[in-house]
């Protein structure tokens, strides 16, 4: 069943500041949400988003049969803490996850005290399912079904062999696919059509009740692992963009396969669809060196300028939100858990979150951001970290890094005008100081709130 337009809408609005709505209708009213999260998509890496290289019609379709944004941001850099964003509604060091979470099996990951998407959804009366990728922790109680997933089908590390199901880079070797907390063995099937055929099962036993799949990709994620007439296909790019670019359009293939299950179950216009990469592209070794494009943006994973956190982002549900459409308001991974409980109606469980709904600029070009200021923070220990924050086209960085060129830049706070200059070439700290001190006032403010764990510190 369609939820009319105009109850979105009211819906919407009265949880924008993030206060608990009352749940206005019965679980069966409630549509479908399918959330796809892919990893490591370069900014532009969708035709959709202006690539020319690439041919990628099923990611381009959600874009034609919905809402593109031009400035939506990944919560962080790198996987466990946008995933956490993504999940919780909250920046991630607030979620508990400063950095990455650990890929062995022992404590650590997202703090069970974190509220989900999953948790929200299966408390107004949705079936609930992991599928894919997990990199949120390792143990019975932080894995999905202790984070509010009935169902669970992948992978708990950063990233498999998508024929072994192997950890793929650190040793000893070990076999990591799970289903329901328990290990389970599908030697040489595909990792990505593993995951269709999982969530196509999931969506015909529960197709009769409201359902929530999260559909976490292993791609374009390394192992670059297309199939051999992709790789042909692409063959005459430059390496590694012809290996990366095979990639692409084979997760591309998966989500066509995944949407024509929704479409044969007759429940595409019940169906809200949000897309979106968890950060820019790599340029690790382990990744060739690249192969993602960031267009005119520059950085890529691990960066806090632009093109390690302008990622591509999509919210389709036909009958319900515009088609071809595009909004250039700023947002962020953090807005899509109020803004899936205004769509859903499904009571917010805290009303201690970051994120906004995005329903009003979803179905208005001129409805304003919800967000006045944005931030990010991210490290891998506690004496050393990377932040920025940003207010309208003023953007500050601290303790810089570009790994797509000089590494750590030598200035450790770098300011930028967006609009003026969307490719961060040029540092303006010394012609805008004021602004400058203006915004790190603004986070330093906002870090002292947010920074629970007091052995983290604001380089």
């Amino acid at each position: 069943m369609r939820i009319p337009l105009f109850l979105v809408v009211l819906i919407a609005f009265s949880i924008a500041g993030c206060t608990a709505t009352p749940d206005l209708r019965p679980p069966t009213d409630q549509p479908n949400v399918i959330v796809i999260f892919t990893d490591d998509q370069g900014t532009l890496d969708t035709s959709a988003y202006g690539s020319d290289d690439l041919h990628t019609p099923h990611m381009d379709a959600l874009a034609e049969r919905g809402v593109r944004f031009s400035q939506l941001y990944a919560a962080a850099p790198v996987c466990s803490p946008s995933r956490a964003g993504l999940l919780t509604g909250r920046y991630p060091v607030r979620a508990g996850l400063a950095g990455n979470a650990g890929s062995s099996m022992a404590p650590g990951g997202m703090p069970t005290t974190e509220v989900t998407i999953a948790e929200m959804l299966q408390a107004a009366g949705y079936a609930t399912a992991h599928i894919g990728k997990w990199h949120l922790g390792y143990t019975p109680e932080t894995m999905p079904n202790g984070q509010g997933f009935d169902y669970s089908f992948g992978h708990m590390t950063g990233c498999i062999d998508n024929y072994s199901h192997f950890y793929y880079w650190g040793g000893p070797n070990r076999h990591d696919l799970w289903q329901n907390g328990e290990k389970i063995y599908r030697d040489g099937s595909f990792f990505p059509d593993l995951m269709v055929e999982e969530a196509g099962a999931f969506m015909e036993t529960h197709r009769d009740e409201p359902f929530f799949i999260y559909f976490a990709m292993n791609g374009p994620h390394y192992p670059y692992q297309a199939e051999a007439d992709l790789l042909a296909e692409y063959a005459d790019l430059p390496y590694p963009r012809n290996l990366y670019a095979a990639f692409v359009a084979s997760m591309d293939a998966r989500i066509g396969a995944l949407m024509a299950k929704v479409d044969a179950l007759g429940l595409r216009e019940n169906t809200l669809v949000i897309f979106q990469s968890d950060h820019g592209h790599s340029v690790e070794e382990r990744a060739h060196g690249g192969g993602g494009n960031a267009g005119p943006y520059r950085g890529a994973k691990f960066s806090l300028f632009e093109g390690g956190i302008r990622v591509p982002a999509i919210a389709s549900m036909p009958g319900t939100l515009p088609e071809g459409a595009v909004r250039d308001q700023m947002a962020n991974g953090v807005d899509w858990l109020p803004t899936i409980a205004a769509f859903t109606g499904a009571p917010l469980l805290s009303d201690d979150l970051d994120g906004r709904s995005l329903a009003p600029v979803l179905n208005d070009a001129e409805a304003a951001s919800p967000h006045a200021q944005m931030h990010w923070f991210w490290a891998t220990n506690p004496d050393d970290g990377f932040w920025a924050v940003r207010e309208g086209p003023w953007k500050l960085l601290g303790n810089p890094w570009d790994p797509t060129g000089p590494g750590r830049l030598a200035n450790r706070r770098y300011l930028v005008n967006l609009d003026d200059d969307p490719s961060e070439a040029t540092n303006l700290i010394n012609a805008h100081p004021d602004v400058a001190e203006h915004l790190e006032g603004l986070h330093r403010a906002w870090f002292e709130q947010a920074a629970a764990d007091a052995s983290w510190r604001m380089p």
